[in-house]
């Protein structure tokens, strides 16, 4: 796609983007349906065994972890996997603004894409408190001894990460860009396994607004929007650099399919020697 003005727009392409922005609100609710109904199910099996209090405020299992942390990875490989012919299966507003930042989408667009996806996280969440027993336990709080400061830096790091992962396997297009699906979600997993205990590895504001609208809002709220917004920008100031010094040069070929690309014998090469 090529780079879009800041403001100006036809009215195909607004069309475009509201047509974009309205199938987003569905890509952003099934993601967020799975994904935060898989953690409410987890909690809820916690609840069952060790308590509401343990359910909401931890120490949790490493199970527990590992279980919502494949949950949150899987989750947006199935949906990113469906969507991102349409929209890009961008769900996430950090997401959202590191394309508008790189040139990939418009200001609109951007816009819109913030409604869309804190409309479709508000669903998933409401959808959630409907059909699943109470306590609603998909809020993202901090973990046991992590301060606001600490938890700030473990969103901003992880979600910087995230982005990084969506610019260069998505955003850059290769060969491999039908596969970014799998690597980005693997990152979220891996990024998940590190935050999930600290912070709740939001990692995407819409994935906490939506709960705190239905099910209140904390004090610490605010840090999951600074958080993953700070590291979306964090993301794209190093993806510059990189596209400025021409990253592609430094080491050549690594998408190639070709067979005579690859390195000669070795055994040949001592033999000639």
């Amino acid at each position: 796609m090529a780079p879009r003005r800041l403001f100006s727009v036809t009215n195909q392409e607004l069309r475009e983007d509201i047509k974009a922005a309205s199938i987003e609100v569905i890509g952003t609710t099934v993601f967020l349906l799975l994904a935060l109904g898989s953690i409410q199910s987890a909690k809820l099996s916690v609840v069952a065994t060790q308590g509401a209090g343990v359910a909401e405020f931890g120490p949790h299992s490493l199970d527990h972890n590992i279980y919502i942390s494949a949950s949150a990875g899987v989750s947006l490989l199935a949906s990113a996997w469906m969507f991102y012919r349409i929209t890009g299966g961008l769900f996430n507003p950090a997401v959202s603004l590191a394309l508008r930042l790189i040139g990939q989408i418009s200001t609109i667009r951007l816009v819109l894409y913030f409604i869309a996806q804190l409309t479709g996280a508000i669903i998933a969440s409401a959808i959630i408190r409907g059909v699943t027993p109470e306590p609603f336990l998909i809020k993202t709080k901090l973990g046991e001894n992590i301060n606001l400061v600490q938890g700030l830096f473990i969103e901003v790091f992880c979600t910087a990460i995230l982005i990084l992962a969506i610019l260069m396997l998505a955003a850059e297009k290769s060969k491999l860009t039908p596969m970014a699906p799998i690597g980005i979600s693997m990152t979220l997993f891996a990024c998940h396994m590190f935050a999930v205990s600290f912070t709740g590895a939001s990692l995407n504001p819409a994935r906490s607004f939506g709960p705190s609208v239905v099910g209140g809002f904390g004090r610490e709220h605010w840090i999951y929007w600074v958080g993953p917004l700070a590291g979306s920008c964090l993301s794209v100031l190093f993806y510059l650099w990189l596209k400025h010094t021409k990253y592609w040069r430094i080491n050549p070929g690594q998408t190639a399919t070709d067979p005579s690309e690859s390195p000669e014998d070795p055994v040949k090469r001592i033999e000639s020697d």
